[in-house]
C-alpha cells in the first residue's frame, strides 16, 4: 500500500457497484477517506463492507444525484463527515439501446437526467470545496463519447456532453488549480443483472460479458487513480479506443465506413 492518497477525501457517485465501487476500493487501499453514493441502500451496505476491509473512514449517502438537492446534499454530507473535499469522481450513469426511429423521447430525458444532470448537480457545489484543496474532478465517460454509434444515440450524446462540461471547467478553474480528468472507458465487465434502458423506456437486463475479452473494473479503477495522481486531462482506455480517438477527428468518413462494415459486431456487443 503506497498511501498515495492518504487522508484525501473522495466522493464517488454511482459507487455501490461496478466501476464506481472499484474506484472506491482502490482509493481506500491508497489511504483515502471514502464517500459512497448510490440509490440502493442494500448495495451501498455491501459496498461499504468491502471498503471497511481497507479503511474505517467511509460513509455512504443513499440518494439520486440527478436531483439538484440530492447532489448538493451529497457534497454537504462529505464535508460534514470529513471536513474537506479533495476528489469528486462523477461515475453515475445509465446506458440505453435502440435506434432513434424506435426510441420514445423519454429515453433521452432519462439518460441525460442521469448522465449529465447527475454529474452537474454534485459538481457545482463541489467546486468551492475543491478550490480550497486544489483537488480533482473526474468525469467517467466512454468511447461512445468520441463519436455517435448505432443503437446508442442518447448515451453517446450524453457522454459527449461531459467533455464540453469538463473543458469549460478546466478553463474556468485554471486559476484555482483544480484538476479536471476525463476518462474514456471501453467495454468493461459488468455485474450480473445490470440493466439498461430499452427503446420503449423499460429496463432490460444486459447479457454478461466474457471476462478476458473486456477490461476489468479493477483495471479501469487503477487507470482513474493514475489520471488523478498525474493530473492528466484525457485518458483513453483500450487499443481500439486510442485508434478511434486518433482517427475520428482526422478521418471521420473512414471511421463511419469501418462501423458500417462491422455493424453486426456492434449489435452483438450491445446485447
Amino acid at each position: 500500500m503506497s498511501h498515495k492518497f492518504k487522508n484525501k477525501v473522495a466522493v464517488i457517485t454511482g459507487s455501490s457497484r461496478g466501476i464506481g465501487k472499484a474506484i472506491a476500493v482502490e482509493l481506500a487501499k491508497e489511504g483515502a477517506k471514502i464517500v459512497l453514493n448510490g440509490r440502493n441502500q442494500q448495495r451501498l451496505d455491501e459496498a461499504r463492507e468491502e471498503i471497511l476491509k481497507h479503511t474505517e473512514n467511509v460513509i455512504d449517502v443513499c440518494c439520486d444525484v440527478s436531483d439538484i438537492d440530492a447532489g448538493k446534499m451529497l457534497i454537504e454530507k462529505a464535508i460534514e463527515a470529513f471536513g474537506q473535499l479533495d476528489i469528486l469522481v462523477n461515475n453515475v450513469g445509465v446506458s440505453m439501446r435502440g435506434n432513434v426511429a424506435e426510441l420514445k423521447p423519454e429515453v433521452f430525458q432519462s439518460v441525460f437526467s442521469s448522465n449529465l444532470y447527475g454529474t452537474v448537480n454534485p459538481t457545482i457545489p463541489a467546486i468551492p470545496e475543491l478550490r480550497k484543496t486544489k483537488g480533482s474532478i473526474v468525469f467517467i465517460s466512454s468511447l461512445a463519447g468520441i463519436r455517435g454509434l448505432p443503437g446508442l444515440s442518447a448515451y453517446c450524446s450524453s457522454k459527449m456532453a461531459l467533455r464540453a462540461v469538463a473543458e469549460s471547467i478546466r478553463i474556468e478553474e485554471h486559476k484555482h488549480k483544480i484538476h479536471v480528468g476525463l476518462i474514456y472507458v471501453g467495454i468493461t465487465e459488468i455485474e450480473h443483472n445490470k440493466e439498461t434502458i430499452a427503446a420503449d423506456g423499460s429496463m432490460k437486463i444486459l447479457k454478461d460479458r466474457q471476462k478476458g475479452k473486456v477490461d476489468s473494473t479493477e483495471k479501469v479503477a487503477k487507470t482513474v487513480l493514475k489520471n488523478i495522481s498525474k493530473r492528466k486531462f484525457i485518458t483513453t482506455l483500450t487499443r481500439i479506443g486510442k485508434v478511434n480517438k486518433y482517427l475520428q477527428p482526422r478521418m471521420p468518413m473512414l471511421v463511419e465506413k469501418i462501423i458500417l462494415k462491422n455493424l453486426h459486431k456492434f449489435e452483438e456487443k450491445s446485447q
